[in-house]
């Protein structure tokens, strides 16, 4: 019995503009993993419903991501690029997944509380059961490992909960219909279907906070431009936001402890340390004892090095919405092909006629 392939998925949904928080926390690493991995990258359009955008908007948004994708290095013809909603097999398996999930399990997930807030009477079904379309998106090409931050480890777990569920609810359906259950990490073996996925945490990722205040995340919702680094910022812009961002008077502490209760010195280390692919200790020990002065020229010349390439890029790919559109039916074409050959198992397993 052979092991289950290695198999990256990841999404992120397309809500405007892309920010340094997105590119470091999720699509550098992406086109990292790209060198060991194969991989699936996908907007996920259909989770963009949950929030009501209008149609111009999602349409437009989901370019700008897939944009924003191969600006930043994603290879669309070695890897697969795609729009969600393209694939319908995702929203077939995620109705098969509500019924194997509880409600239990989806109305304790941090995020419905935070998203539907005190009056849940009201919130969309939608909102609720989403975390069943992302256990979906990974399980429907049986994906392996799934690159995930800290506020989504809980969807994950919920994935692993929901795979393991449907593989023990349909055991003996399984070996009755005599289809193979592959094993996962060299060799141990699985009682179902569906892998087990595995996160994938880079040891130096973290938070990117705002650089008007560093106890709040960046985010591309905030009302002043000048908290965030838009992918699709300009030279100027990048040097000009690093200048604007908010400090204290003390200069930069030699060790990371002295990071503490200094948010948004620990933020402007952090990104220096990302965007130059080290940690902050290494980061202190050329700048520990300056001041502010020397350090945001220097942060500013790294980013600008770092992000105008892509920015630039990006600029030049959403002059070209018919090639993104073409980007994204290929691999629409391609992931339908995978999705449909676990839906085909599925189908048989769930007890569904097929002709």
């Amino acid at each position: 019995m052979n092991s289950f392939k290695p198999l990256v998925f990841s999404g992120v949904q397309p809500t405007g503009n892309l920010q340094l928080g997105n590119y470091l926390g999720a699509i550098k690493r992406w086109v990292e993993l790209q060198n060991d991995y194969d991989c699936i990258y996908c907007v996920v359009d259909m989770h963009a419903l949950t929030i009501n955008p209008s149609p111009e908007k999602l349409m437009q948004h989901t370019r700008e991501v897939a944009a924003a994708f191969l600006a930043a290095g994603i290879n669309a013809e070695k890897h697969i690029v795609f729009n969600q909603s393209r694939v319908f097999q995702h929203a077939e398996l995620a109705w098969i997944f509500n019924c194997i999930a509880r409600l239990g399990w989806m109305s304790r997930m941090t995020q419905f509380k935070d998203k539907a807030g005190k009056d849940r009477e009201k919130a969309s079904l939608g909102l609720l059961a989403y975390p069943s379309l992302m256990a979906a998106d990974m399980l429907v090409y049986r994906a392996t490992h799934v690159p995930v931050g800290e506020d989504q480890k809980q969807h994950l777990e919920l994935t692993r909960d929901i795979a393991q569920k449907f593989n023990n609810d349909y055991s003996e359906r399984i070996a009755g219909l005599g289809i193979d259950v592959n094993m996962q990490d060299g060799g141990s073996a699985l009682s179902g279907f569906f892998p087990m996925v595995e996160p994938l945490i880079t040891e130096t990722s973290m938070r990117i906070m705002s650089l008007r205040d560093g106890t709040k995340k960046m985010s591309k919702s905030d009302p002043s431009d000048l908290s965030r680094i838009n992918l699709a910022d300009t030279a100027d812009d990048i040097s000009k936001k690093i200048r604007k961002a908010k400090t204290d008077p003390e200069p930069l502490p030699e060790t990371v402890e002295g990071l503490e209760n200094r948010p948004e010195a620990s933020n402007l280390v952090g990104i220096y340390a990302a965007l130059a692919n080290t940690d902050k200790k290494t980061v202190l020990a050329e700048f520990g004892g300056r001041q502010f002065s020397d350090f945001k020229p220097a942060l500013a010349d790294l980013a600008v090095a770092k992000l105008a390439p892509v920015s630039s890029e990006l600029h030049r790919l959403r002059q070209d919405p018919a090639y993104i559109d073409s980007v994204l039916q290929k691999g629409g074409e391609r992931a339908s092909g995978i999705a449909e050959k676990t839906m085909k198992h599925v189908r048989d397993i769930v007890g569904f006629l097929q002709g």
